[in-house]
């Protein structure tokens, strides 16, 4: 996916899979994505970021077929 926003949302999936109990409602939901999203790391964007030209590549030697991205 050349679209770096899809893999936050993935992590944030993962961040959000790792406690144990469902969420009481609404609001403890909206707690815990405020506070997983606020907890990623620059370095995670900034990976993303420098990873661009090896997909932008990879799309092109795959004529925009299927990439491992």
């Amino acid at each position: 996916d050349l679209n770096p926003i899809e893999h936050l949302w993935d992590h944030l999936k993962i961040k959000l899979e790792e406690y144990e109990e469902a969420p009481r409602g609404i609001g403890e939901l909206w707690t815990r994505v405020d506070k997983e999203w606020n907890d990623i790391k620059p370095e995670v964007c900034q990976n993303l970021i420098e990873s661009m030209p090896r997909r932008v590549e990879a799309v092109i030697k795959a004529k925009g077929g299927y990439t491992k991205y």
